[in-house]
């Protein structure tokens, strides 16, 4: 085959084989590291994205043990006042930036955030590297640097980063690989990263493309040391999407960062190198999605899946799980057997 050509894998391409271990539930232990000096009690993010991440979900997922990162698609000043109302609550606090705003930078260090996210589509480019590596000389926060989705990339950004946030155009809402043509398979994308950052000793946060509690623990399994979600936490009542009705039925907004909506709204538009253009190209899609309830419930469910998958490998730690996970490819009747078949579901899950 041509050198140009590899093969990819994304979640619904394996599954983790149960593992002989004593490794219960309730005894796991599911801290882990956010960069080189900050932990999480729980590996999940929200994304920094404005129908995601406001104050109401910083709050909330905070408390749960997880992190929000605080969206940048506003002036400086609202942010910082998100950032004010998150600290009353005594919780860590994670704001983006663009890769060229360091003025936004700057005041958010100065705030006193803990971590910094310079929060770009494509990672790799010569040009945010160089300011991202302009912005970690002058903050005291921690920084995190995304996307990047190849180990080029992540080499690149280990060098000067606390730690590396992974995916290109695996989210639900994003369409850079329909309309660029450009992507990693998210799973391949994640192990690629992951076996540069480990070098580095910093770590890698798995950002998209996770539907399931099962993707999210596949993506520890494969070495992030934490995920990001952004369609799993949208539809939650701290999401700060606009609540609509139709037909009896609640949803929420939602939209990619990249969409024509958000890039024409507030300040996205350089995340996707457009900022000047007069004409936008979108990158991303405005959605609805179902109404979830509180964030505390929908945590509830993915922690409980992501108990149950580490004690299935034999995992006691979330730092264990690399070490003991075997990956088996399956096929498309492998995936279609994973999934509830050959019946009719009279009653909806709360994790399905």
């Amino acid at each position: 085959m041509d050198a140009r050509f590899r093969e990819g894998l994304t979640f619904d391409d394996v599954l983790l084989e149960p593992r002989n271990a004593g490794v219960v539930r309730s005894g796991v232990i599911l801290k882990s590291k956010l960069t080189k000096k900050l932990s999480l009690d729980i590996p999940i993010l929200a994304a920094a994205m404005d129908r995601v991440s406001g104050p109401e979900m910083a709050i909330a997922l905070g408390k749960l043990g997880g992190l929000a990162v605080l969206h940048r698609n506003c002036s400086i000043k609202e942010q910082l006042a998100m950032v004010q109302k998150v600290k009353r609550a005594k919780v860590m606090i994670a704001t983006a930036v663009g890769p060229a705003d360091m003025e936004r930078a700057l005041a958010l260090d100065k705030a006193g955030v803990q971590a910094i996210v310079v929060d770009t589509a494509h990672g790799h480019s010569l040009r945010a590297v160089k300011s991202a590596r302009e912005i970690k000389r002058r903050i005291k926060a921690q920084l995190i640097f995304g996307n990047v989705g190849t180990a080029e990339g992540a080499r690149e950004a280990a060098k000067f980063a606390d730690a590396i946030k992974v995916g290109i155009g695996p989210g639900s809402i994003c369409t850079t690989r329909v309309v660029a043509g450009i992507g990693v398979p998210q799973l391949t994308a994640v192990m690629d990263c992951v076996a540069v950052a480990s070098k580095f000793k910093i770590p890698a946060i798995a950002d998209g493309g996770m539907r399931y509690s099962g993707d999210i623990v596949k993506a520890l399994a494969a070495g992030a040391s934490a995920v990001m979600l952004g369609s799993m936490l949208a539809g939650t009542k701290e999401a700060p999407g606009k609540l609509v009705k139709i037909k009896g039925e609640l949803y929420k907004e939602y939209r990619g960062m990249g969409s024509f909506g958000a890039m024409q709204s507030g300040k996205s538009r350089d995340r996707y190198e457009q900022k000047n253009s007069k004409v936008i190209v979108p990158e991303g899609v405005e959605a609805l999605i179902k109404y979830k309830g509180p964030v505390a419930d929908v945590i509830f469910q993915i922690i409980g899946g992501l108990r149950s998958g580490m004690s299935y490998i034999g995992a006691e730690t979330i730092a264990a799980m690399p070490k003991q996970a075997r990956f088996i490819r399956i096929t498309n009747a492998g995936l279609r057997e994973s999934h509830p078949h050959s019946i009719l579901i009279s009653k909806k899950a709360p994790n399905y």
